[in-house]
């Protein structure tokens, strides 16, 4: 077996996308498909409560020690930290869906979030005044949206890269998750 090829089910999954495209959600999906443990790039990386953002120095190291592991499905990639877990992926799972689909699930699930109060990661909260804030999740919706379909195309073509499988639509993404074999479940604790 080539060294890169990725083994029937790959245990080192990276998931990137663009912002709404349900990144998480489909992390999620793989992990408990597979049995795999599941790490959050906000949660477990990006943000600590107050909406504060670690150090990149903190993130970097966050993330390493993520990446080192043999086994995770992680649901996004930092810039600052993306060069550690790229390599390490044995697989790169891309949601590349159209503008007018994301923008409208990332609206959906932002005001759900603002009427639920739901907990969106180490307990922070998103609100109107976040949401149209100069540095809203929404806000970066449109800033990052073309730079992050240009590095799914870039991983693509990197050559000995991971392989990499760019899902243009959810029902794309369904029909794969729905063919993956399913984890063993766990024996019983006595």
């Amino acid at each position: 077996m080539h060294p890169r090829t990725p083994p029937a089910v790959p245990s080192r999954v990276l998931f990137y996308g663009v912002t709404g495209s349900g990144k998480s959600s489909a992390a999620r999906a793989y992990a408990a498909q597979t049995g795999l443990p599941e790490y959050s790039a906000d949660d477990d990386i990006g943000w600590l409560p107050g909406w504060r953002q670690p150090s990149i120095e903190q993130q970097r190291e966050l993330a390493a020690r993520i990446a080192e592991q043999d086994k995770w499905v992680l649901d996004s990639a930092y810039g600052v930290w993306r060069d550690l877990v790229v390599p390490r992926a044995e697989l790169i799972v891309g949601l590349d869906y159209p503008r007018w689909l994301s923008l409208l699930r990332l609206l959906r699930r932002s005001l759900r979030r603002v009427r639920t109060k739901e907990k969106v990661c180490n307990g922070n909260h998103e609100s109107f005044r976040r949401l149209f804030a100069r540095d809203s999740i929404i806000g970066w919706h449109f800033r990052s949206f073309n730079r992050k379909r240009r590095v799914m195309r870039e991983l693509q073509r990197t050559p000995g890269s991971a392989k990499v499988l760019v899902f243009g639509h959810p029902r794309e993404l369904e029909a794969w998750l729905g063919q993956l074999p399913t984890a063993d479940p766990q024996p019983a604790r006595s």
